[in-house]
């Protein structure tokens, strides 16, 4: 496998990472987020401004990590789609300057796509076929993965996603930014069957989740108490909340998965570091006879290593980028393949 030098910049990490077959080389992350927890949510101008301070050090200190010459590197990955586009856009114009000077091939990675490649450092015998549970901040999603850049999304999220209904119930219970952390660690200490809160299932779209109705029933909860005098269970309405979330998108995956003959399930993304989730769709899934992978909590989160991971899956492939490649804000990721437009091989 090729060795790639990776940059991620889509929101509020700046990450660089260096990776070889399937094994990371070096990884470094810098992250906005204790200057974002002051707003309650990413500032899209702040964050590209602390993106512009952060990648040449990060850049700089993940090829220094990896203990590799230029000349060992055989392409640069960087994520081009989706995201904030003031962000995307320092990592993809530090990317084209890399590759212009050392003349190394540049590859666009969708970062839907990295998160999905974060379960191979996981378990790098993975291959397709398999299903796959993208759950942060942003998107909410069941992915069936036949090959590698042939995607078929199976279920997404018809309002809030999972990360961001966390984000908001948190600060409805006055427990700061980022939400799924803070849920995660209070409600160890509540009764997640101390109120019963609605999944959100929708009849025509069994494998589609919906949590903009879970918020509003607990933001009601808390009226409702808050009315009678009563102090809030914090601890209780945050376990029982995120049980609910927890539950709702491993019903749908593991039905989705049974119904498409799918042995191996994988969760990525922000919200698959959630304790409640993880443990879940683990027993849940081995009650099935299923498979469930993980990567390490610290791929879950944004980084370049999953960046760098799909880059490699696409030079083996021959497929590479145009210097002219554009950043976009919205890209589907059935779409991924208009970011190559030619072959080496």
């Amino acid at each position: 496998m090729p060795t790639i030098l990776a940059i991620e910049s889509s929101c509020d990490e700046t990450a660089a990472a260096v990776v070889c077959d399937r094994q990371i080389l070096s990884s470094v992350v810098s992250s906005q987020i204790l200057t974002h927890a002051v707003y309650g949510g990413v500032m899209p101008e702040i964050a590209a401004r602390q993106h512009v301070e952060a990648i040449n050090p990060a850049i700089a200190q993940a090829y220094q990590d990896s203990g590799k010459k230029w000349a060992d590197i055989d392409a640069i990955a960087v994520t081009t789609a989706p995201g904030l586009i003031g962000s995307l856009m320092i990592g993809v114009t530090a990317a084209k300057t890399i590759a212009m000077l050392h003349q190394k091939p540049l590859i666009a990675v969708h970062h839907l796509e990295g998160h999905i490649c974060s379960a191979l450092l996981a378990d790098p015998t993975l291959e397709p076929p398999f299903l796959c549970l993208l759950v942060s901040g942003g998107h909410s999603s069941i992915i069936w993965v036949k090959d590698y850049t042939d995607y078929q999304v199976m279920g997404k999220t018809r309002d809030d996603a999972a990360g961001e209904a966390f984000d908001k119930v948190a600060r409805l219970l006055g427990l700061g930014y980022p939400g799924g952390p803070a849920i995660d660690r209070i409600a160890k200490e509540g009764n997640p069957q101390a109120f019963k809160l609605p999944q959100g299932r929708i009849a025509d779209a069994p494998y589609d989740s919906s949590f903009s109705g879970l918020k509003t029933a607990v933001l009601r909860l808390t009226q409702k108490l808050s009315s009678n005098g009563e102090p809030l269970p914090i601890a209780d309405i945050a376990a029982s909340f995120q049980a609910t979330v927890a539950a709702a998108l491993v019903t749908r995956t593991v039905n989705c998965a049974i119904a498409h003959n799918l042995k191996t399930i994988v969760a990525v993304g922000g919200v698959a570091a959630n304790s409640a989730l993880r443990s879940l769709l683990v027993t849940t899934a081995s009650d099935r006879g299923l498979r469930a992978i993980f990567p390490p909590l610290s791929l879950c989160t944004d980084n370049a290593a999953m960046i760098g991971c799909a880059g490699a899956i696409h030079l083996a492939r021959g497929e590479t980028s145009p210097m002219s490649i554009a950043t976009r804000s919205r890209l589907n990721l059935e779409d991924c393949q208009i970011l190559y437009d030619r072959k080496l091989n």
